[in-house]
């Protein structure tokens, strides 16, 4: 029987009731590196058995290894700044900067097993399980509670009468719904509340307002705001401060006299999405929406026509996370660019439909058009990113939403002076294990980034591939 940890820490547990006890498993270590200093107050304990299984993945190049050398680091940290017992639980708040005021306690002597004689004690996940009982039984007055990643873990820690929970502290948003989708819809009766006292400009053939009101403490810098009605407004939002907002009116990119590359947007989200990518002054660009709504399509439309034409970026770099949907197809030989060719199906298809908007060049023309464009676009792994400076670049992150936060991290900071970076994908589609809508690098960077004065965000609703795509995506 385990010596209860109780000496010293009993008098915490009476004048603080409310504290909990939060049971790691392995997985969470290995997800976040950082989590022992996540639960505030809050005590934590780890199993032995959770830090054997860090032993046995901390060997190899991958991000599971690497983060399972950082928690050893992080622990051996912890560890060493305790000059006591560490049976007492290690104080957590000065090794935090106190961002944790709870405890940290390590299993130090063995548990007898506890289980149902169905399950086999030697599988990791059932000892795990022991301790959780051994320790409920032992602080019968307080929470006790299972952390891990695993649903199955989860699923059977319940069927024993245990409380059990997901990792929610990487979580960005808890409900997906409320992620900014860079458009407003001004309500009826905004002129009637904010039209008085309105000042109206020209400038470079847009008109600018400002106008001061209740609504616009709400409005974030680079959000798009439209009415429709007899007379429409589609505009961006410029400045806020206070309850003073400044609009601009935007260029219409649904005329084909501003066509881009030939493209023309087809609804009111693909014209705000182009006034994003074809703007200067912004410098990270997020497109969310589902298949078949044309965002790698306006993207590298407005890639080409800025490096071939504007020369204002000197090439485009594309990259994606390389995450199979079904079973992998092995190794595939050749260079960097030509082992990312199969993964680029996307690139190529989009590609096509570009080089078809050149109808005066004839077949001539347009294979010289399609040589020159294939000499402007990179194909770059995300494995050879780490200590790169892109400069003057259009970087595009594709599948963005397969991205750790860290991973996009990694990836954003490699921009240098002059290089817009464009991030697309869509949350509905994960493919990499333990990530979430609410967990993912491209949920992360939206709710980040937003209100920043040179970034923009779009949320494209309207599938515009073909009414099969659509019809699919609503039914299936």
């Amino acid at each position: 029987m385990v010596q209860k940890p109780a000496a010293k820490t009993k008098p915490k547990k009476i004048t603080a009731p409310h504290t909990k006890l939060f049971v790691l498993d392995t997985n969470v270590l290995l997800h976040d590196p950082t989590c022992v200093y996540r639960f505030e107050e809050h005590d934590v304990y780890l199993p032995i058995k959770t830090l054997e299984e860090l032993d046995n993945n901390k060997k190899g190049l991958s991000d599971v290894s690497r983060n399972a050398r950082q928690v050893s680091r992080t622990l051996d940290e912890i560890v060493c700044s305790q000059e006591d017992s560490i049976q007492n639980g290690i104080a957590l708040c000065e090794l935090s900067h106190k961002l944790a005021s709870g405890r940290l306690f390590l299993q130090t002597e063995a548990i007898s097993n506890e289980l149902p004689s169905g399950l086999p004690t030697a599988k990791s996940d059932n000892q795990i399980l022991a301790v959780v009982i051994h320790l409920q039984r032992l602080n019968p007055n307080r929470s006790v509670i299972l952390v891990s990643k695993d649903i199955n873990m989860r699923i059977k820690a319940r069927a024993l009468g245990l409380e059990a929970q997901d990792y929610f502290n990487d979580k960005v948003l808890e409900d997906i719904d409320l992620l900014y989708s860079g458009v407003r819809e001004l309500p009826a009766d905004f002129w009637d509340k904010h039209g008085q006292g309105m000042e109206s400009w020209k400038q470079e053939s847009r008109t600018l307002y400002r106008v001061k009101g209740p609504l616009s403490a709400k409005l974030l810098v680079n959000e798009f705001i439209y009415q429709e009605g007899p007379q429409p407004l589609h505009a961006i939002v410029r400045e806020v401060a206070g309850k003073t907002a400044q609009f601009e009116t935007l260029i219409d990119y649904t005329h084909p006299k501003n066509s881009v590359w030939g493209i023309t947007a087809r609804n009111r989200e693909q014209n705000f999405a182009l006034n994003l990518l074809m703007d200067p002054e912004i410098d990270f660009v997020s497109l969310l929406g589902q298949a078949g709504t044309g965002k790698t399509l306006l993207t590298l439309a407005a890639g080409l026509t800025q490096v071939l034409e504007a020369k204002r970026y000197s090439e485009i770099i594309m990259t994606r996370v390389t995450v199979p949907v079904g079973e992998d197809i092995g190794f595939l030989p050749g260079t960097e660019e030509e082992k990312m060719g199969p993964w680029m199906g996307a690139l190529e298809d989009n590609l096509e439909v570009l080089n078809k908007t050149d109808n005066e060049g004839g077949e001539w023309g347009r294979a010289a058009t399609q040589d020159l464009i294939r000499s402007r676009i990179k194909i770059k792994s995300l494995n050879f990113m780490r200590g790169r400076t892109f400069l003057n670049k259009f970087l595009i992150i594709d599948e963005a939403q397969n991205l750790t936060p860290k991973q996009m991290k990694t990836l954003i900071t490699r921009a240098g002076p002059g290089t817009k970076v464009v991030c697309m994908g869509n949350i509905a589609q994960i493919d990499t294990p333990y990530l979430t809508e609410g967990s993912s690098g491209l949920t992360y960077v939206v709710d980040r980034f937003k209100g920043w004065s040179h970034s923009g965000h779009i949320t494209l609703q309207r599938g515009e591939r073909s009414r099969l795509a659509d019809h699919a995506a609503e039914v299936l």
